[in-house]
């Protein structure tokens, strides 16, 4: 598998930080599971911040300063599933609903609940997911069958994607299995699915798509989307 497309840097600081959204870091954190470019770049952007801060000057420490530490720790573990920094792709778990064969469920998404499959239109289907610790997160896997495409639209916040199965085509490049994409109010595309099977993507939508047709748009709104 060659992975073209990738999360920009910004994604990785914040999530190496722990200031990524829950649904954005889970976007990331299964991207990571098999890119290993990104998780070397990942390692990268967490020596720079040691460094930097070997280079601060010390301050006095608050008496439970270590405590607060180690429960934030607890609690960021528990709130992303420990998925948030994959260092090494994990063994899947057996999926919650079917899934074209030849591919795997991936490991960040093992704490999340998964609806079962819905029709959206011809060929078309998707699930909603939940996170335990960020409930409100727009989460879905889309499966879309060979041929087929979304509606055109463009978004009025950030359209997370990651390809998990096959592959599509917008007009701006192919994305394919392993490739991250981000769409925001200045992306105004159609996704169709290309040539060679089904494609499964997990998406994270903030805010809501801006569909061009009036059926589009009512079925994004019954979706959630």
């Amino acid at each position: 598998m060659i992975i073209e497309h990738h999360p920009a840097d910004e994604f990785l600081v914040r999530i190496a930080a722990g200031s990524l959204p829950g649904g954005e870091s889970l976007l990331v954190s299964t991207h990571l599971e098999g890119c290993e470019r990104c998780r070397d770049r990942l390692h990268l952007l967490q020596a720079v911040g040691g460094v930097l801060l070997d280079e601060i000057e010390p301050a006095t420490m608050a008496p439970d300063a270590w405590v607060r530490t180690l429960a934030r720790i607890d609690e960021r573990e528990s709130r992303f599933g420990g998925a948030a920094l994959p260092l090494r792709a994990k063994a899947s778990p057996s999926p919650p609903l079917a899934l074209p064969g030849g591919m795997t469920w991936p490991s960040s998404l093992r704490d999340c609940k998964v609806s079962r499959w819905h029709w959206m239109g011809p060929g078309m289907h998707f699930a909603r997911l939940s996170m335990p610790h960020d409930p409100a997160a727009a989460l879905f896997l889309l499966r879309i069958a060979e041929g087929r495409h979304l509606p055109r639209h463009t978004h009025d916040g950030l359209e997370l994607t990651q390809v998990l199965h096959g592959s599509f085509d917008d007009g701006r490049a192919v994305f394919g299995a392993g490739d991250f994409d981000a769409a925001d109010a200045d992306v105004h595309h159609q996704p169709v699915v290309t040539s060679g099977g089904e494609c499964v993507c997990l998406a994270h939508v903030g805010g809501s798509l801006r569909f061009d047709g009036r059926i589009a748009a009512t079925i994004g709104g019954w979706i959630g989307m």
